[in-house]
């Protein structure tokens, strides 16, 4: 199949902004990693137009294949916030069929070693989205919404296993959990009593709260920290400057949810600063010391 889709690549290859092509067949039947495209072709280039285009083709005996051309900007930001996990996927294990000056090569060894500013810029992101998670998961058991509750669950522990992959310098695959049962064997198992146990469905999320809770206090310092650095970089910051700055962005959706937790466990302080209004105060944010 790659033979077919030559043409099309070489063409791309020929552009002066293009660094690097990549090579990607479906495996399965179904395959979600390809969108169940029999081929993929990811072409990366620098200073495009259009951050991210598109074009479908259909060849040979009723074959399918999608050409992704992504700017390298782009790229980097799916990668670095796991925002398009697939793409992450393509980079790591898609044949290189072009290569200009080794940029993909030195892209699929950065993936490899995982850097530590990257990870944690990658630990706040999913801890943040734990963090809601899990509150969300409490609020509804506390109103008896059991199985809605359970299934907020699932997507707590789903972001605690994601966490425990990048802890140990890796990247989060699309198949966390056989990532997971091979790294760490007591969040996989977390995941096997919520799932597997023959308690009724309230006390399995009844335990799993207890448990879940556990495993972020202990976490809350470490998995905070590039969002603390940042903070530390002067004295109180306003929720509104500090949720754009360029390090928080990728993560301010969840920003206020995590801010109150860390007040909450004494991480960071809250700082009131009078305004026009008698006994109205702005509240502010400053790492405790």
């Amino acid at each position: 199949m790659e033979d077919l889709l030559r043409p099309i690549y070489q063409e791309r290859a020929s552009h002066s902004n293009t660094l690097g092509i990549l090579y990607i067949e479906k495996q399965k039947p179904i395959s979600p990693i390809t969108d169940n495209f029999d081929s993929i072709l990811l072409i990366i280039v620098k200073d495009a137009e259009d951050p991210w285009y598109i074009k479908h083709y259909e060849y040979g005996d009723e074959k399918s294949a999608a050409m992704h051309i992504v700017d390298e900007r782009q790229l980097n930001h799916w990668i670095e916030t796991s925002g398009y996990r697939s793409m992450l996927e393509w980079v790591i294990n898609g044949k290189v069929v072009f290569d200009r000056n080794e940029f993909v090569e030195n892209l699929k060894e950065e993936l490899r070693v995982f850097p530590e500013e990257k990870r944690g810029l990658r630990k706040v992101i999913e801890f943040a989205k734990l963090i809601r998670s899990y509150r969300q998961s409490k609020d509804l058991f506390e109103t008896k919404q059991f199985l809605d509750a359970y299934n907020e669950m699932v997507r707590s522990l789903h972001y605690l296993a994601r966490l425990a992959v990048i802890e140990k310098g890796l990247h989060p695959e699309v198949t966390v959990w056989k990532q997971v049962k091979q790294i760490s064997p007591d969040i996989y198992k977390l995941y096997e009593e919520l799932t597997h146990s023959h308690e009724s469905t309230e006390k399995r999320v009844e335990l799993m709260l207890l448990a879940t809770e556990f495993e972020i206090n202990s976490r809350a310092k470490s998995c905070s920290q590039y969002l603390l650095d940042v903070m530390n970089t002067k004295v109180n910051w306003s929720i509104g400057d500090l949720k754009v700055h360029p390090a928080v962005q990728p993560y301010a959706l969840d920003l206020s949810a995590l801010l109150e937790y860390l007040v909450e466990r004494h991480i960071v302080s809250v700082v009131n600063i009078e305004t026009k209004g008698q006994g109205i105060y702005h509240r502010t944010y400053k790492v405790m010391e």
